[in-house]
């Protein structure tokens, strides 16, 4: 069962209520007791694990792993070029150029 967010238009009072999907929204505010109580739209909540073993990334794919393996890598070492060095060409023959 999910907990939603309730906030008063009346008093300003916010809080959080565990209840079913299929229950109704309540509106009887538990602060000032008027029926101005209204659910907040959120973004959800994300799976967290507690306790000593458990990691969010631990059920991450294959693929989403190499990408991020890729991306440390890339970010760490490769020195970003200096307006020199980008602005010069060099041309290089390739061995099949050569007649020999």
């Amino acid at each position: 069962m999910p907990t939603y967010d309730y906030e008063c238009q009346a008093c300003g009072a916010e809080w959080e209520l565990f209840q079913s999907i299929k229950a109704n929204p309540i509106k009887k505010c538990p602060e000032c007791g008027k029926q101005k109580a209204r659910r907040k739209i959120g973004t959800g909540a994300a799976i967290l694990f507690k306790g000593g073993g458990f990691y969010q990334t631990d059920y991450r794919s294959d693929s989403y792993k190499k990408g991020a393996d890729a991306a440390k890598k890339s970010e760490s070492g490769e020195a970003k070029p200096s307006a020199d060095s980008s602005t010069k060409k060099e041309s290089k023959s390739s061995p099949s150029d050569s007649s020999t």
